[in-house]
């Protein structure tokens, strides 16, 4: 074998061992960040558990920040700050999070009913005016439209359609007393079924009364 073919091969392999390592260590270190946000959402969850939030969101925040898995950890970051009455950050996290998953209709229903609790009507119909158009299904986004329609914007008739929007999907609803109290018009009572038994005209009707100068027989008793 020449010299130069010799070179060739040599750094040839030298080359591939470098690639080699190279992934390796690429490796190494993306099983070390996922270690890490694991470890620091499973501390998360034992301060959650025994009621400290504000230490369990700074370690699922840690986490997030640490490449864990946003949709396990936005909403549990969302409920403690909830818990601790910390809504303006909970809006924050929430906000921070739709920028890179505005699909996340969930999130945005939470968002929508953080704004509505703090006052903010406008923000809140629009978040949840979004849901509603993306997910129509959903009843409660219906619902807590039709309160920020109703309170917060006085708009009595958007607000009567998401009302019965709400009724149509869940009648039987957790709100549905309270949504047909704010109804414009009552809804029309239910029809009665149909009953299953013979109508008037199937009964036999009772014969009327003999005359008996005409009826009865020659030679009856009167």
């Amino acid at each position: 074998m020449s010299r130069i073919l010799v070179l060739l091969v040599a750094g040839a392999l030298s080359a591939c061992a470098s690639t080699q390592g190279s992934q390796a260590k690429s490796q190494l270190r993306t099983i070390q960040k996922e270690t890490r946000w694991q470890e620091l959402y499973e501390r998360g969850r034992a301060f959650a558990a025994v009621g400290d939030f504000t230490r369990a969101e700074e370690y699922f925040a840690a986490a997030l920040e640490g490449g864990g898995d946003r949709q396990k950890l936005i909403p549990l970051i969302l409920f403690c700050c909830m818990q601790d009455g910390r809504y303006l950050l909970a809006a924050q996290y929430a906000e921070e999070h739709l920028e890179k998953s505005p699909s996340d209709d969930r999130t945005r229903f939470v968002l929508g009913s953080i704004y509505a609790g703090l006052g903010q009507t406008g923000p809140a119909q629009r978040e949840l005016e979004r849901v509603v158009a993306n997910k129509p299904d959903q009843a409660e986004a219906h619902y807590a439209l039709g309160r920020v329609l109703w309170d917060g914007k006085k708009s009595y008739a958007a607000a009567d359609h998401q009302f019965r929007e709400y009724l149509r999907l869940t009648p039987q609803g957790p709100h549905a007393a309270e949504a047909k109290e704010h109804l414009l018009q009552a809804l029309p009572e239910p029809t009665p079924a149909a009953k299953t038994g013979p109508t008037t005209s199937q009964i036999p009707q009772p014969l009327p009364p003999l005359n008996r100068s005409e009826s009865l027989p020659a030679g009856s008793p009167p």
